[in-house]
């Protein structure tokens, strides 16, 4: 399928799908798709902030007066910050600012940020859905920044009795309320996502645009072929790792967001998909053996760019003949060619794969690959008898966790 922002491509051979259960989970899928599309404006759950109705629990007024800040610091872990994340990596020769994602409990980057910033200089946008997130709660502690009234911090949480949100209202910092109803991995394009992306100056808007573009009429028969043909894998267990083997740099935040989305929504009751980040063309040289002649358990997803870039090599003409088929050719159409000689290579073992070609690095299409992944992965779930939208495995861990620091 194509459009002028993405082609999306499946080459799911037939012989890994049951015709039988394609059928049936083909039913569930109308009346899946039908449910979520007639309740999108209204519903309290994570589609909605799909929805144009969608309100925000603030206004982009409100946010001017931190636009004056040159370097941000996001504080948070998981989807609370790795939406954000990918916005600013995809978009970032558009975006003028420097931004620092503070996204795991890591002492040395913590002293490098206090040893070398005026912190004081920076604008803090603290994240965390229930306020009780032990490592953003840490990281926000140890960098001793909290100060009543302070002018550089916003924070981000459901408001209700958790720690970071009685915090803004004792400190009275700028609080931003996290709907309750919106899972932290489905949060990008919630306030989670936009109020980082505001500040990076990306036009929200277009970011926006983009999200009902596989709801509506022949954009639907990819989304629909895709839930139904992935959904006959998952159930079946035929395959147990997706590959996210990307020539796009710009992407690799993106695929590590993508990566938690399907990992936690999908990874339950003894099932699930294991994703992995797989950087090309260096990972030819380290785990293509392993991907073509190893275990035939994966599934891979080649992300590249349509990419017109004049970069030349070096002229080869003064050097030995065997070089000469580099002779004017462009580092990107390098890349094109190891990518389409690792699609020929799947092709012709039978390996199944799926393709997404970026046309256009832009707030649409990076609008339109957040909604569409969300909304593929829930409705997998869903299709499976399985929750996507919880995590109880996590749950009981964070609970452990707490225990133990008593």
């Amino acid at each position: 399928m194509k459009n002028k922002n993405l082609i999306y491509n499946n080459f799911i051979q037939k012989e890994y799908l049951s015709s039988k259960l394609n059928k049936k989970i083909g039913k569930s899928y109308s009346s899946t798709i039908k449910k979520i599309t007639v309740n999108l404006d209204t519903a309290k759950n994570s589609f909605h902030t799909l929805s144009k109705n969608y309100k925000f629990n603030f206004n982009m007024k409100q946010l001017n007066r931190f636009k004056k800040f040159k370097t941000v610091a996001v504080v948070g872990i998981g989807g609370s910050i790795l939406g954000s994340e990918a916005i600013y990596f995809f978009l970032k020769k558009n975006i003028k600012k420097n931004f620092i994602f503070i996204n795991d409990i890591n002492e040395d980057k913590l002293q490098q940020l206090k040893d070398k910033k005026n912190l004081n200089k920076i604008l803090f946008i603290v994240i965390s859905k229930s306020g009780n997130t032990i490592e953003t709660l840490s990281n926000f502690m140890a960098l001793k920044i909290i100060k009543k009234n302070s002018k550089n911090i916003i924070i981000v949480s459901e408001k209700s009795d958790n720690p970071l949100y009685l915090l803004s209202q004792k400190m009275n910092l700028f609080h931003i309320e996290h709907n309750n109803y919106v899972s932290g991995r489905y949060s990008v394009l919630s306030e989670a996502g936009i109020v980082p992306a505001y500040l990076m100056g990306i036009n929200v808007s277009k970011l926006r645009k983009n999200l009902l573009f596989h709801f509506k009429n022949i954009n639907n028969k990819f989304l629909k072929d895709s839930s139904i043909k992935l959904t006959n894998l998952f159930k079946r267990n035929l395959f147990k790792n997706i590959i996210f083997f990307n020539y796009a740099p710009q992407l690799d935040k993106f695929l590590y967001w993508n990566q938690q989305l399907i990992a936690e929504s999908l990874g339950k009751k003894g099932r699930g998909f294991f994703p992995s980040v797989s950087k090309a063309p260096k990972d030819h040289h380290s785990l293509l053996q392993l991907y073509l002649d190893g275990p035939k358990d994966k599934l891979f997803y080649i992300f590249c760019e349509e990419n017109k870039k004049k970069d030349k090599v070096i002229n080869v003409k003064n050097f030995n003949n065997k070089l000469n088929f580099l002779k004017n050719k462009s580092l990107s159409r390098i890349k094109v060619a190891q990518k389409n000689a690792f699609i020929k290579t799947l092709k012709k073992n039978k390996i199944p794969f799926r393709e997404f070609k970026i046309k256009n690095f832009n707030e649409e299409t990076l609008g339109e690959m957040f909604s569409y992944f969300m909304t593929e992965t829930a409705i997998i779930g869903q299709l499976s008898n399985i929750n996507p939208f919880d995590q109880p495995a996590v749950e009981q861990v964070k609970i452990s966790t707490k225990k133990n620091l008593v």
